[in-house]
């Protein structure tokens, strides 16, 4: 087992002093040392792990228990290869053995009442639709852990939003159900090993009793200090630093790869956001 000091050092950059250590288990050492990967084998995965991951994502909160996602589970090489065409072509989407999409789903709701002869207009709102958001996050973060448990590697593709009426389409979705994001799910190529990603400091994100500064300047500063030395160490073309880098990400419409037009597409997939 990996020690806490080890895995602190490779997340921040250093170890973050810890008062005392509450307890080390297996949960934890497989919680830090998340790594995204995007390289991965063909070796196919043991009989039921999809089932076993489905029943951790179940496992998760989920708000008055509404159950407000579900999942599609791909491993079809033909609509692997659409799916990454329409999430910029990432290869790793084509390379794994499992490919899930994650959607917000309140058609399930919507039959219900629909069945019963009741109403359902809170449906169209737009604290059900982040509802459903939360939701599918949190069941989408329980797979992830489950799967990283098993020995398998993961990583998210947001880029199912960039064309959602597409991925929609694609995967038959009915109105009122949206696919937020991807999940990679297979065994690690080693011959592309991945390594930990730096994260903010616990200055940066961390605050006690009420909100302290938005960005800390030492912190953001030491940060992007450490990310230039991660980026040198794993052979990494950036332009700039994580700040500049970060701040270009979301400098305005054009930014966002089509998604600026998020609103509208997902009122075409049914969703009216009152």
């Amino acid at each position: 087992m990996t020690d806490l000091t080890s895995l602190l050092q490779e997340r921040y950059g250093f170890a973050e002093a810890l008062v005392a250590d509450p307890g080390w288990n297996a949960c934890l050492e497989t919680l830090l040392s998340h790594r995204s990967i995007r390289s991965y084998l063909s070796r196919s995965l043991p009989p039921n792990t999809l089932e076993l991951l489905v029943a951790a994502a179940q496992s998760a909160a989920t708000s008055s228990n509404l159950q407000t996602w579900s999942v599609v589970a791909i491993e079809d090489s033909a609509r692997k290869e659409q799916l990454s065409h329409l999430a910029g072509d990432q290869a790793q989407i084509r390379q794994c053995p499992l490919f899930l999409v994650w959607l917000a789903d309140l058609a399930r709701l919507s039959a219900v009442a629909q069945r019963q002869q009741l109403p359902c207009a809170g449906l169209e709102y737009l604290e059900l639709f982040v509802t459903a958001l939360i939701d599918c996050a949190l069941a989408a973060q329980n797979a992830v852990v489950a799967a990283e448990s098993l020995g398998l590697g993961t990583v998210y593709i947001g880029a199912m939003r960039n064309h959602p009426v597409q991925v929609a389409a694609q995967l038959g979705l009915p109105p009122k159900v949206f696919a937020v994001f991807g999940l990679c799910v297979g065994y690690s190529d080693p011959a592309h090993p991945a390594a930990i990603k730096p994260r903010l400091p616990q200055t940066a994100v961390l605050h006690r009793e009420v909100y302290g500064q938005a960005a800390d300047p030492q912190a953001v500063a030491t940060y992007d200090e450490r990310m230039a030395a991660f980026y040198q160490q794993q052979h990494m073309t950036v332009n700039g630093s994580w700040s500049h880098h970060s701040v270009r990400r979301v400098a305005g419409a054009a930014a966002l790869g089509g998604r600026d037009q998020l609103r509208i597409l997902l009122q075409q997939l049914g969703f009216p956001l009152e």
